[in-house]
């Protein structure tokens, strides 16, 4: 591997394979437009337990386990295991996980959490620390609404703008070699802040960092927009992918015309604006996980998508720092990935 301009990493050819995936979706998200790219739709979001809490847990567990299966690797086989969530002290990674009894990494980039964790991940296999790591983040409305905002059952009316935390959970497992998805890069973002203070305008506070570090990623690798067939991000909405199109064109990344075509988002993918209290669209740091290992990866497969970059998004917010007023401080990393055939 060799790292590339400030900010990205280069894995060699058939160094980070991506050898399967998971998806477990909540209700609403198993009645959106991607229901049939996940592996498993839920019909209760409480996963048949008496918390939210122990609910996220228990798909978390049921991703990894998806996997493993997939991947007939066995957890004893897993060198280790990298992973995320929005409660804090990552406890639906910890605890959901710990049956597995592997050496575990719990990072933390809010909503981009997947994209940190998959770079250092594929760090680890490409150095060969690790030959086999399971990676995957979780998110539940009813766990982050209480931390970040107010519980679901407090009934706050909710502005347009504002995005519904993704319920759900999505593992892969990384592998040295060839796999049916190959990670070619990672770009390690920096932080960005907007001024935005409200947080019901996640949109806003985080296209700031996606377009910084979408363009930083082009001029470590001397590529452009046109290189790769869709350019994602996390977890922007529809509000903040058209302020990240603005970014583009002002800042002469992309023309107008190009921004549209090539740049999305999961946010405004997984839900159908007509679904009620979706708002501007998904959130959540298992949004960009659900969209890209379900419903992107198998547009791999069909080979409609020969090369994807997915910069998910996080605003780095707290329950404390809204309520003192702070600015959210946001982040985007992004990973760049080519089919393995």
């Amino acid at each position: 591997m060799a790292r590339l301009g400030r900010s990205t990493w280069a894995f060699g050819e058939r160094q980070v394979g991506v050898v399967a995936t998971s998806t477990v979706a909540g209700t609403l998200e198993a009645q959106g437009p991607l229901s049939d790219a996940f592996d498993l739709r839920l019909d209760d979001d409480r996963a048949g337990q008496d918390t939210w809490e122990r609910a996220e847990q228990a798909m978390f567990r049921r991703a990894a386990e998806i996997a493993c299966e997939k991947a007939a690797t066995h957890p004893s086989d897993l060198d280790l295991v990298i992973g995320a969530d929005l409660n804090a002290q990552l406890t639906s990674f910890y605890m959901g996980l710990r049956p597995l009894a592997r050496p575990m990494l719990g990072v933390y980039s809010a909503c981009a959490s997947i994209c940190e964790a998959l770079a250092v991940a594929g760090l680890a296999v490409a150095t060969g620390f690790a030959d086999v790591v399971l990676v995957g983040t979780s998110s539940h409305t009813s766990t982050a609404e209480r931390q970040f905002r107010y519980p679901t059952e407090y009934g706050v009316q909710r502005p347009p703008t504002a995005q519904r935390t993704v319920t759900g959970a999505g593992t892969a497992i990384l592998a040295r070699g060839r796999g049916k998805w190959q990670i070619t890069h990672a770009t390690i973002g920096e932080i960005a802040d907007f001024g935005v203070r409200s947080p019901w305008e996640m949109g806003a506070a985080m296209a700031p960092a996606a377009c910084d570090t979408l363009r930083q990623h082009l001029a470590d690798t001397g590529r452009s927009l046109g290189d790769y067939d869709l350019v994602v991000t996390g977890d922007l909405g529809r509000v903040g992918l058209d302020i990240l199109r603005h970014l583009l064109v002002e800042q002469g990344v992309a023309s107008a015309p190009v921004a549209e075509e090539r740049v999305q988002d999961c946010g405004a993918m997984i839900y159908d604006e007509n679904q009620p209290e979706v708002f501007s669209g998904g959130s959540g740091a298992a949004c960009s996980t659900l969209v890209t290992f379900g419903h992107l990866f198998r547009e791999m497969e069909r080979g409609h998508i020969h090369r994807l970059l997915v910069c998910a998004t996080g605003a780095l917010l707290s329950q404390v720092s809204a309520q003192q007023g702070d600015t959210i401080p946001s982040i985007s990393h992004a990973i760049a990935f080519e089919r393995g055939d």
